[in-house]
């Protein structure tokens, strides 16, 4: 089994997804308890996709975030750079079109979306900034990016809380239902070196993007950041 360390090398991070893909998404509902898919439904509604738009949804994984924006009638490219992730999510979802793709590096023109996101995944790249300013590049002028990703909480005593669920009691839920549970070792703690809301903000606008701003879900378990391409 594979797990990734906090420097992120691509390699490593690539093929501890590939290990977890066939039950990524039960037990990510498993351990956030249900609340991925609150999440995702507020993913849903700050992209805002309308019919015949182009969406990007980076770090897509399986494909199951895309949903949302498909039925919105959006024209949506899942992008991921896990080879085995885009094996299940073609499987299940065989009419999208699934692209493997490094989020360092787009394979992608300038200008192209209305709306890029990324869902629990910008964590995971190398050079986050370099991923922002790709994000950046791909996207229309007025389009805009939203980003969800886990975040810290704002209020002390439930941070202490939460803090020790995902260092005491996530691996060992996850050795019960994962098929990669030193995955989820590795995701502790790359929840806990992530910054908080205000810098994710700053990178953002260092990256280029206008009218920054986020919103707490789950008392700031999770963030969502929005941005757009005014140039």
């Amino acid at each position: 089994m594979t797990r990734a360390s906090l420097d992120k090398q691509p390699h490593e991070v690539a093929s501890m997804f590939d290990d977890v893909a066939e039950r990524y998404d039960v037990t990510n509902d498993l351990l956030s308890l249900g609340q991925d898919r609150v999440w995702r439904r507020e993913v849903a509604k700050a992209v805002d996709a309308r019919p015949a738009q182009k969406v990007l949804d980076l770090a897509a994984g399986t494909a199951t975030s895309s949903l949302p924006f498909t039925r919105a009638g959006a024209y949506v490219v899942p992008c991921d750079f896990s080879l085995g992730m885009l094996r299940v999510g073609k499987r299940r979802h065989p009419w999208m079109p699934l692209t493997a793709g490094d989020a360092t590096r787009l394979p992608f023109r300038d200008d192209v979306f209305d709306a890029v996101t990324i869902s629990f995944g910008l964590r995971n790249v190398q050079d986050t900034d370099a991923a922002l300013r790709e994000l950046y590049r791909v996207t229309k002028p007025g389009g805009r990016v939203v980003i969800c990703e886990f975040s810290h909480p704002t209020w002390a005593p439930f941070r202490t809380v939460y803090t020790e669920y995902l260092m005491r009691a996530l691996p060992p839920v996850a050795r019960a239902v994962s098929s990669n549970p030193e995955a989820y070792v590795y995701l502790a703690e790359s929840i806990r070196a992530w910054p908080d809301q205000p810098a994710l903000a700053e990178r953002l606008r260092t990256a280029g993007w206008s009218s920054v701003a986020w919103r707490n879900l789950t008392g700031g378990i999770v963030a969502l950041h929005r941005g757009f391409k005014t140039g």
